[in-house]
């Protein structure tokens, strides 16, 4: 048996409502993409747990599709050697994306399905894996453009009702695409799980962040270091951004690329909760730290050109 971490060892970490009328979560999520990555065992996995616990990370952002649609199932398991540590937890999970795979030989084509029916099915199975009897937050994992909104908003708002999902979300929409369904809800959606970072800021310009201002909604923000792209040296936009970093990490204490990257995506007044996507505890607790820092307006601006290659408009 694994103990639980003690409260009385965690930082203070602030723990905003995501919406109005949403869960309260940590300021960061650990994001399990690529939780399986290294092969982890059960135990392993309860660990990074406990390390996010101790860091005031408390939210768990998962899918049915991730790793192999085995990370829901090993995310229980590991869960499930700590009694208590689910309670602690706030579980985000998505599903809606159908790929060809060896747990469903006779899919041909990749797809999506948020069909009410289909959305009942994936939580039922959801809990299950999970060990759990709710989910705190369940996003549409993609817009299935052959599905109604009144369809997806007749699952979602059953689900709520049932007490198997507190909240409902969507991942990826584009705001017409998050309207159209927030209008069928009975509980208004509580966030967008979008890709934002210093090298893409499509929710800045496409209405995304402007909407979710309007709605008191916070956004999840997934890629927040682009997936890596950040410190790739033969990307011209992340050499700039690594030599502007540099420039002003000493205001900073010190900051390393990565924090202040972060740093950047928190900064924005819709407040982002960045999903942390690695499995090193050094750099969990690193992107932690980020949340120390609260960017000068010009630094800001200073990395939005170096990630551009001009200047504001």
């Amino acid at each position: 048996m694994i103990p639980v971490s003690s409260p009385k060892t965690r930082p203070l970490m602030p723990r905003p409502q995501i919406a109005r009328n949403g869960p309260v979560l940590s300021r960061m999520a650990y994001g399990t993409w690529r939780m399986l990555d290294d092969a982890p065992s059960a135990q392993d996995i309860n660990r990074r747990l406990h390390l996010c616990l101790d860091l005031g990370v408390t939210t768990i952002d998962g899918a049915e599709i991730y790793g192999g649609y085995a990370q829901e199932a090993a995310l229980g398991a590991a869960m499930a050697l700590t009694p208590g540590l689910r309670d602690k937890l706030e579980l985000v999970t998505k599903s809606g994306i159908y790929i060809p795979h060896t747990t469903a030989p006779g899919r041909r084509v990749a797809h999506y399905d948020a069909t009410a029916k289909r959305l009942t099915e994936c939580v039922d199975a959801a809990l299950k894996r999970l060990g759990t009897d709710r989910i705190e937050v369940f996003l549409v994992h993609r817009p299935d453009w052959l599905t109604s909104i009144d369809d997806t908003a007749n699952g979602l708002n059953a689900l709520v009702k049932s007490g198997k999902i507190r909240s409902a979300g969507v991942s990826n929409y584009s705001p017409s695409q998050y309207a159209a369904l927030n209008s069928c809800m009975e509980s208004p959606l509580v966030t967008n799980q979008v890709e934002f970072s210093l090298l893409h800021m499509d929710p800045i310009f496409d209405g995304t962040f402007d909407q979710l201002q309007t709605e008191r909604v916070r956004p999840m923000a997934w890629s927040p270091l682009a997936g890596g792209s950040l410190f790739d040296r033969n990307n011209p936009a992340a050499l700039r951004l690594a030599k502007e970093a540099a420039l002003i990490s000493p205001k900073y204490g010190d900051a390393s690329f990565e924090q202040l990257a972060y740093a950047w995506v928190m900064a924005h007044p819709c407040q982002p909760m960045p999903v942390i996507g690695t499995n090193r505890q050094e750099r969990i607790q690193g992107a932690v730290e980020a949340m120390a820092i609260t960017l000068d307006r010009e630094d800001w601006f200073g990395l939005w050109v170096a990630a551009k290659g001009h200047g504001v408009p």
